[in-house]
């Protein structure tokens, strides 16, 4: 999996003072014995030592033999293990730095936290999730401040140097930067080991260390680069931000971004932007490309001049999207209820994919013993999970929602068997929705695929007992999670708002079969209708229409993603369009050569006199080209020259007596 890997290289132009304070290999431990009666820097969360919530040391795995100490839990809450290693005072100047050798078994996890005040749960500082070879870590779900990756089933070293004059962190894997940051919290007091569901890790050679720093006079540092996303195809809008790493204040500088040959500079005039005070930076947007390409920021005429440091003054990033796999959606299912107090962590990670990754992700949020609950999704989905909160991307293994994104890369670049587009018409005074669900074949299969259709509704409130969320993060003991750290621990219904509620599935959890040919082509089109009446509490405005293509494992090939709005505009597509066979419909347009590079021909056959457009939209719908023309019949070919078209996936759209037949087009 491709994650963004960042490369900076500062010397800081400061007086260092260093000093050894802790280490331990736990090698000096009985074996299979509890670390925490025997150590005064090890406790646990509660501070019951000795018991579930401690480790014991073992032999099994050891980066420095003969002893490790070993992390796991399959519960959805996580734990029991909850170990806790104090620094003995409270950090909050100068660099701090903690390291530690970890091995994460394949598939698995790691998760540890960093404490901002002495008393433990009443500040978080720093998340750091390890996930199936991905490294993330941010300041309590809402941002995320560095993602990189780290090697499975090997042993590996992790260390986070702080520099807290400054806020600016930075994270190493094997002494490799992945990561450079501005912090918000700046106190440290202790780091907390505390197994998710589906974490199974080792732990070894755990050592920190404290240097004191000294501001020079004047210093603009570039502290880091947020490009905004990690798809190619993306439009981001980076942001930059620029720390006053010295002693006067800045007034004015230069901000240049290089990327993909570009440069992108901001001219920043008439600041006054204390000592240790970061100042943001909005480059602006333009979309990722594919491949690995330097990003380098470059900050100049500091003040009207040079600065004291010339050697933090650039930062070269490398950015290496995931390439996503053309037409690929996937689908994240998140099994919550309103009873559950761990389930706000899942709204807040939905929340985060379906704003990090919108036009690559539906979130289908299923209910459980609540009003909300929808019978037929919720016990599909118990058969798929093993507790509150879980998720299941694209129905893979059950995870807890915290720990998606590795199943979603792996996913997203994943080809998909077929494309879905997704159509509908709408009566208001019925409320009457259909739906049709077209799947066009970008590969041969064999099998049973399924079709099935979810709708879901975001903005959902309600009144009453069954509405209150419980919240285990209320009073912030549990850790920063998106705000609910600051709602009660029941939070009242007047309080809350749910979204990617799934309001409706049909036919069922499984799918509706005898839609797809048991054996298909390439180009094969198949469509499934579907009819919902909304009642009357339903707001059409805020809901979603996810189509499904099942694979013959159960699990989700691909999906449609649209709002009803745009599925509309999409055109509704009857199974007995014009007396017309699937077959001899997808013949009315083809398109070749497909995937295409420089040309593909457009080949309509038109076997009545008809009206005729056609249109070559983007995958998002935006018009690209377009032509009318008027009334046609027989056989036509159309040339669209395709070299100026960026990789990715395409739409040709055939119009005819107010009917809409779409083609994907593949540009490699």
């Amino acid at each position: 999996m491709k994650k963004n890997i960042l490369l900076l290289t500062v010397i800081l132009s400061a007086q260092l003072a260093s000093a050894q304070i802790f280490s331990d290999n736990f090698d000096n431990y009985a074996l299979g014995s509890f670390i925490g009666p025997q150590s005064t820097n090890w406790t646990t969360w509660s501070g019951s030592q000795g018991g579930a919530e401690d480790v014991a040391t073992t032999n099994n795995q050891a980066a420095s033999a003969p002893h490790s100490v070993y992390f796991s839990s399959t519960a959805a809450s996580g734990g029991p293990q909850d170990v806790v290693l104090t620094f003995g005072q409270l950090y909050n100047s100068g660099i701090f730095t903690l390291s530690s050798d970890f091995y994460v078994n394949a598939g698995k996890g790691a998760y540890f936290n960093l404490q901002g005040a002495q008393a433990i749960g009443s500040l978080w500082a720093l998340n750091v999730f390890l996930d199936a070879g991905a490294l993330t870590i941010n300041d309590g779900i809402s941002t995320n401040l560095c993602s990189g990756t780290y090697p499975e089933a090997t042993w590996f070293n992790l260390k986070i140097e702080a520099n807290l004059t400054l806020h600016v962190w930075k994270a190493y894997i094997n002494n490799q930067l992945v990561g450079t940051w501005v912090n918000g919290i700046n106190t440290i007091a202790s780091a907390d080991y505390f197994p998710l569901q589906n974490n199974q890790f080792f732990m070894d050679n755990v050592n920190f260390d404290y240097q004191t720093y000294t501001l020079p006079a004047l210093n603009a540092m570039v502290a880091s680069l947020d490009m905004g996303g990690f798809i190619a195809g993306q439009s981001v809008s980076p942001v930059v931000s620029i720390i006053n790493a010295g002693q006067n204040a800045l007034t004015a500088f230069n901000v240049n971004l290089n990327y993909n040959g570009q440069n992108y500079t901001q001219n920043v005039t008439g600041v006054n932007v204390a000592s240790i005070a970061s100042y943001s930076v909005n480059i602006p947007s333009f979309n990722l490309v594919a491949g690995a390409s330097n990003a380098v920021v470059t900050i100049t005429n500091i003040n009207g001049g040079n600065d004291d440091n010339a050697n933090d003054n650039t930062l070269t990033q490398v950015v290496d999207p995931v390439v996503p796999a053309a037409g690929k959606i996937v689908v994240g299912e998140e099994a919550t209820g309103t009873w559950c107090q761990w389930c706000p962590r899942g709204a807040v990670f939905m929340d985060k994919f379906q704003a990090d990754y919108a036009g690559y992700w539906a979130g289908i949020a299923v209910h459980n013993g609540d009003p909300m609950v929808v019978a037929d999704y919720d016990a599909g989905i118990g058969t798929l999970i093993g507790g509150y909160p879980s998720a299941v991307v694209d129905r893979l293994g059950d995870v807890d929602p915290s720990q998606m994104s590795s199943d979603f890369f792996t996913r997203l670049q994943t080809a998909p068997k077929g494309v879905l587009t997704n159509g509908a018409t709408y009566e208001p005074s019925t409320r009457l929705l259909n739906i049709s669900i077209s799947t066009e074949m970008l590969q041969a299969t064999n099998g049973s695929y399924k079709v099935a259709c979810a709708l879901t509704e975001d903005g959902v409130t309600g009144t009453g007992a069954g509405y209150n969320q419980a919240n285990a993060y209320a009073g912030g003991n549990n850790g920063v999670m998106g705000g609910y750290e600051n709602l009660p621990s029941s939070v009242p219904a007047a309080q809350m708002v749910y979204d990617h509620v799934a309001r409706a599935i049909a036919p069922s959890f499984t799918g509706q079969t005898g839609v797809i040919a048991a054996s298909t082509a390439v180009g094969d089109t198949y469509t499934a209708n579907f009819s919902f009446t909304l009642p009357a509490n339903w707001d059409e405005t805020q809901m979603h229409i996810v189509g499904m293509l099942i694979d013959p494992q159960g699990k989700i090939d691909n999906a449609g993603y649209t709002t009803i709005n745009e599925a509309i505009q999409n055109g509704f597509v009857t199974t007995g369009l014009q007396e017309i066979s699937f077959t001899n419909l997808a013949q009315m347009l083809t398109v070749a050569p497909n995937p295409a590079s420089d040309f593909a021909n457009i080949t309509l056959h038109i076997p009545t006199a008809a009206p005729v457009s056609v249109r070559v939209l983007d995958a998002k719908g935006g018009i690209l080209q377009a032509r009318q023309f008027g009334s046609l019949k027989g056989d036509f070919e159309i040339g669209l020259n395709t070299t100026n078209f960026a990789p990715g996936l395409y739409i040709v759209e055939l119009q005819m007596n107010g009917e809409r037949i779409q083609k994907k087009l593949v540009i490699r």
